[in-house]
């Protein structure tokens, strides 16, 4: 009866005997009900495994289940553990990578949603109404662009690396309004072909337009450079302080406080502060550096924005405002210096007009542009053609001895020693009309690239300039 019973709740367990087990005694059978196959606990099972199984009843040292045990329990028995660990182990990668694909596809839903919202302003025109009174394309990238820069640069006022975040987002929302300049082609002939009458056909493909071509990946490249500059600024000898406190481990009173005086005009810009044996060669030779390379990089982004305006056309409205006489523009003073001078300088005249701020640079310029277009309308107003994409044909024609033409020439090189002077200019009349009115997409992102690049250089040679002020500073008061 006992037996029975035992050999029922071995079935019960899942445990059905083998031929060569029920060949031994009841005794040993009864003993070892706890060998069993893997049931559903193989978890619980696996942690509790040790010398002698939780499931087994306890054995005396008199017992023979050693010897009427089959010897290949123990080996199935390390076996399940094995398959028990695999298929968690399996089951945990696979709940991992299935959490790994949930997050990529929650980061593709965003950029997603956030490219159809940055085409949908830009088919709009920035006019949610969709009531078709919003700008044109050309100059809702330029916005796009411009107010990128402000949200990713606006707020860095210091010498040290972007944020991770800031950089990714700048990257990857360029790339994205960039991406317009994959499709802006012009056809040109590559080769000729002869068809079977003889007759000679030249075949047109598309290329890139020129003046992308040549100027985007410069642009790129001056992007990729500028931010490489700011990384290299992760481990400094120098650090900054708010305007008006002082860094705990400061102990620059003196030089503070003259720095503070030095930046009384923008009180917003944090002021840096060097360590009391100041900044060692190294640090020195960095920065004199990265301050050649930004300068360096100023130059030519200023450079392609100034082209890609003078290519740009004049609006219409512009032309209607100038003034009738150019001398009335510019003033009797500047006038009789242009017009009796045999030979103009004008670095000289720049010099006795004592210009005091960038206000008054700005005005000069605004004044000595219109006057230059004046004469220049003037010396062309022997022609009935009146639009400026043939004022420009026409200029070779002109006289060179005309009085209107030698004039144009002396204020174009006075606009230009004058921005030369002044590189932190702010864009005159001309350049903010031609913007706005401009129509060109290929213009635009190329003029607005090169405006913010031409921005953040100039910020990241004042920056250092500011460090070598106050480094000049404390060896002075040392």
């Amino acid at each position: 009866m006992d037996n029975s019973s035992n050999t029922d709740g071995n079935y019960d367990l899942g445990y059905q005997p083998s031929p060569c087990s029920t060949e031994q005694n009841d005794q040993s059978i009864t003993e070892t009900p706890g060998c069993s196959t893997m049931s559903g606990d193989s978890f619980l099972y696996c942690r509790t495994y040790s010398g002698t199984s939780a499931f087994s009843e306890p054995v005396d040292d008199h017992s023979c289940c050693s010897e009427a045990s089959p010897s290949h329990w123990p080996a199935r028995r390390t076996g399940d553990q094995k398959l028990a660990v695999l298929t968690r182990l399996r089951t945990k990668q696979r709940k991992s990578n299935v959490d790994e694909k949930l997050d990529e596809l929650e980061s593709l839903d965003l950029e997603l949603e956030m490219m159809k919202e940055r085409f949908a302003k830009l088919l709009l025109g920035e006019d949610m109404s969709g009531s078709g009174k919003g700008v044109c394309t050309a100059v809702t990238i330029s916005n796009a662009i411009t107010n990128l820069y402000a949200t990713v640069f606006g707020q860095n006022l210091r010498l040290e690396p972007v944020n991770p975040e800031k950089k990714a987002l700048w990257k990857r929302e360029m790339d994205c309004l960039l991406s317009v300049c994959d499709y802006i082609v012009e056809f040109a002939p590559t080769k000729s072909q002869d068809l079977r009458n003889g007759t000679a056909v030249e075949i047109m493909e598309s290329r890139p337009r020129s003046d992308i071509y040549i100027n985007l990946p410069a642009l790129r490249k001056l992007d990729a450079m500028l931010i490489e500059i700011l990384d290299s600024f992760q481990d400094r000898e120098f650090w900054y302080a708010e305007q008006g406190s002082m860094s705990s481990n400061s102990t620059r009173t003196g030089s503070f406080r003259r720095v503070v005086q030095r930046n009384d005009e923008k009180w917003w810009v944090p002021v840096p502060c060097i360590p009391p044996s100041g900044l060692s060669e190294k640090a020195r030779k960095h920065l004199r550096h990265k301050r050649e390379c930004a300068n360096q990089i100023h130059k030519a982004a200023m450079s392609i924005n100034s082209s890609v305006l003078s290519e740009m056309e004049i609006p219409d409205s512009y032309m209607a405002s100038l003034p009738k006489s150019g001398r009335a523009s510019i003033g009797d003073a500047i006038y009789r210096f242009m017009y009796s001078a045999e030979k103009f300088s004008p670095e000289y005249l720049l010099d006795c007009l004592n210009i005091a701020s960038e206000h008054e640079a700005l005005e000069l310029a605004d004044r000595v542009e219109a006057s230059m277009y004046t004469w220049r309308r003037k010396a062309c107003m022997s022609h009935s053609k009146s639009s400026w994409s043939m004022m420009k044909d026409l200029m070779s024609d002109v006289d060179r001895n005309d009085k209107n033409h030698i004039l144009a020439e002396r204020a174009e090189s006075l606009l230009f020693a004058l921005k030369q002077r002044y590189p932190e200019l702010s864009q005159t009349s001309l350049d903010t009309c031609k913007i706005q009115y401009n129509r060109d997409v290929g213009q635009a992102i190329l003029e607005s690239y090169s405006r913010v690049l031409e921005g953040l250089a100039f910020n990241i040679v004042a920056w250092i300039e500011d460090v070598f002020f106050v480094v000049s500073t404390y060896n002075e008061k040392a």
